[in-house]
């Protein structure tokens, strides 16, 4: 641009000779000419694009196949070199770059444009996203949900163990509390969990997992189109933001609660922050935001996903791929089972028989021991082969209480110890160890010996008489008495 402004004040300021300049700068008269007549370098100037006989016959071959590749999956779409090599087969003679630019405009020309969306309060965007995390020194990925609120732009975070029912429900749940609000129409895509077939005219059949959460939330619902993300584009670029600030560097955590427990305070710290292009707080956008929400509801929802069966002979249940026990006697009885994110409640009529912690494997086995020992009372032989109680890890005393049940009391040694360890069923292994370890400085070894240390912690606490509301009593005098005269009476029974 110097050289350019030096010309233009050569000539038309200090009035140098056109052939002087031309021959001091080494430039043509056409270009002295183009100089004068224009303040800056006036750009390209071609009206009309050079002719390009060898690849422009084949110009609208590769605009086709590139509009083909839209509906095909990213991976799986031409590049340039295999444009190129089609081409070739086709009868095309000249060289790979004019391919290569040929495909780099047409690229450009074939990208979507899309339109600036306007954001309404009290409507949310809900996507799920996947991540790495070291648990306990073991790298695995596991699943996070983001719910985003695109007009505050405050946002809820979450991870599971897998996207399934259940994971959904309990997502959304913790989201309406964090929220302190229900947002009164949600967006989505197509996933399984909710969306069961993808029908035309925008139609959609619903889930029942996504209904029964509807009808207790009563939001409204928005899917987006397929392979549409950007319709719901808020979320998706909060799942990436989530991944890159959250997640990075890799979580170490000791389990998922933890990292559950660390996500939503980042949650709350989020609030504290002003995006760009708005005056106020994400908290305070917030604020104003949940006159738009619909009201919690009473109770939450209960996110479990409920199944009926029948425990086979072997007192076992399967849900979701796994096993978990039931005690002996409810063996070939039909049960429900509730599947929570964290556990597995297992129940029959209105008692809730057992409870496991929630196996995420496949074909694994969750066993409680005490679930078995009424069986093995019956069949004491069985106590050392018992697959439940393999990896049953009971403190020093109850091996001692057995050695010496088993060389005092004979053949019945081993049945007696198994009653012992049948108190477990009323009362907790810290109740139990201690009145082991009561029972052997005693040497009162048997099951109804034993179950006497546990009654003054567990029953008798619950036994003190009192005279208030009872005023009637309290005139009446109950004289002290005295043992001799129980003495006395059994003296006269043996006479007798």
């Amino acid at each position: 641009m110097k050289w350019w402004t030096d010309v233009r004040r050569k000539v038309l300021v200090e009035q140098v000779s056109k052939r002087q300049v031309m021959a001091e700068y080494g430039i043509h008269s056409k270009t002295l000419e183009k100089i004068l007549s224009n303040s800056e370098p006036p750009g390209y100037r071609m009206s009309q694009s050079r002719p390009k006989p060898v690849i422009g016959p084949f110009l609208g071959r590769i605009e086709e196949i590139l509009k083909q590749d839209r509906d095909v999956p990213r991976k799986q779409r031409h590049t340039a070199k295999r444009i190129f090599d089609r081409l070739k087969d086709e009868g095309y003679t000249g060289g790979y770059t004019q391919v290569k630019e040929a495909v780099r405009g047409f690229k450009g020309r074939l990208k979507e444009v899309y339109i600036p969306l306007a954001h309404r309060p009290g409507e949310a965007q809900m996507d799920f996203g996947y991540a790495l995390v070291n648990e306990q020194g073991r790298l695995r990925k596991v699943a996070f949900f983001v719910m985003s609120l695109p007009f505050s732009d405050a946002v809820y975070v979450q991870v599971f163990e897998r996207i399934c029912t259940e994971v959904f429900w309990e997502g959304h749940v913790r989201a309406f509390r964090f929220f302190n609000g229900v947002p009164c129409r949600i967006s989505y895509d197509n996933e399984s969990v909710m969306v069961a077939k993808v029908l035309q005219n925008h139609e959609r059949k619903l889930t029942d997992g996504f209904l029964q959460l509807q009808s207790h939330y009563l939001f409204g619902e928005h899917f987006c189109n397929v392979r549409r993300g950007n319709e719901k584009g808020v979320v998706e670029s909060m799942v990436r933001y989530v991944r890159s600030n959250f997640m990075v560097p890799i979580p170490e955590i000791r389990n998922l609660e933890e990292l559950n427990r660390q996500l939503e305070e980042r949650c709350c710290e989020e609030l504290k922050r002003t995006l760009r292009g708005k005056n106020r707080t994400k908290g305070e956008l917030l604020e104003e935001e949940r006159p738009h929400f619909h009201s919690l509801p009473g109770e939450p929802f209960e996110a479990c996903r409920k199944s009926s069966t029948t425990a086979n002979s072997l007192s076992l249940v399967r849900f979701d791929r796994n096993d978990y026990s039931v005690p002996v006697r409810f063996a070939h009885c039909p049960v429900v089972i509730k599947g929570y994110i964290d556990r597995v409640d297992i129940c029959r009529m209105d008692e809730r028989i057992a409870t496991h912690p929630r196996l995420w494997s496949k074909q694994g086995v969750h066993f409680d021991p005490v679930h078995y020992l009424a069986l093995l009372e019956r069949k004491p032989g069985g106590l050392d082969y018992a697959r439940p109680l393999e990896d049953w890890d009971l403190p020093h005393c109850f091996s001692v209480l057995r050695r010496r049940l088993e060389s005092e009391r004979d053949g019945e040694g081993t049945r007696e110890f198994i009653k012992v360890l049948r108190l477990l069923e009323k009362h907790s292994l810290k109740e139990l160890t201690h009145a082991v370890e009561q029972a052997l400085r005693s040497n009162a070894l048997i099951r109804d010996a034993i179950a006497q240390f546990l009654l003054p912690r567990v029953e008798w606490r619950h036994t003190r008489f009192s005279l208030d509301g009872r005023d009637h009593l309290r005139g009446v005098n109950v004289s002290c008495v005295e043992v001799a005269d129980y003495n006395r009476l059994l003296q006269q029974e043996a006479v007798v």
